[in-house]
């Protein structure tokens, strides 16, 4: 009876190995949503720029913001459809509305360039982020993403690309390496379905 024992509980064992073991095969879209979720990222999904619109309008009830910065011009054609106040430049405590250049699946990352943040560091910039993204531009991993940056501006490639990697505010962060250069936001990303 003993020898069934060990023989059922090895076996059991190799089995829950070899499932851990096997990797899902998620989307791409799906395994970004998947690990942007996991770093604290919230997500809305629109089909139409009519609920890109809604969802805007309701992040900001939600959070009580009376004012946006957006230096966007495709974007300020959003902003106007609501009544909200827009900056043109940067304030610290104003929530920053914005595009990306990719959405890297494989971490959840997003990546920007100086088109989207001029001169800036992503560290000077408002703690809260409104990301507006199509699903095009959902890329593997970040080499293809600067990939895609290198061929779609070929000649003229933009600088200061960086990427936001938390979407939790790390207020206490002690470790002198990263003092002042914090990639940590709190971030809505709203994502258009243009496939």
């Amino acid at each position: 009876m003993n020898f069934l024992k060990k023989l059922f509980k090895s076996y059991t064992e190799s089995s829950k190995e070899e499932i851990n073991h096997h990797p899902v095969n998620l989307s791409l879209d799906d395994l970004f949503v998947h690990n942007f979720i996991n770093k604290g990222g919230k997500f809305l999904y629109s089909t139409s720029i009519n609920e890109v619109i809604i969802n805007l309008e309701n992040i900001l009830k939600e959070n009580n913001w009376a004012q946006i910065t957006c230096t966007d011009f495709d974007l300020l054609k959003i902003t106007q459809q609501i009544p909200i106040h827009t900056l043109n430049s940067p304030k610290k405590t104003v929530p920053f509305f914005t595009t990306c250049e990719h959405l890297i699946a494989n971490k959840g990352d997003i990546l920007f360039s100086s088109n989207q943040l001029g001169s800036h560091k992503i560290a000077e910039l408002p703690d809260c982020f409104i990301v507006y993204a199509t699903t095009s531009q959902l890329v593997k991993n970040t080499s293809e993403g600067l990939t895609g940056i290198k061929t779609h501006f070929s000649g003229n490639i933009p600088t200061n690309i960086s990427s936001v990697t938390n979407y939790t505010i790390q207020r206490n962060n002690d470790d002198f390496l990263n003092y002042g250069h914090s990639n940590s936001k709190n971030l809505y990303l709203l994502l258009f379905e243009d496939l």
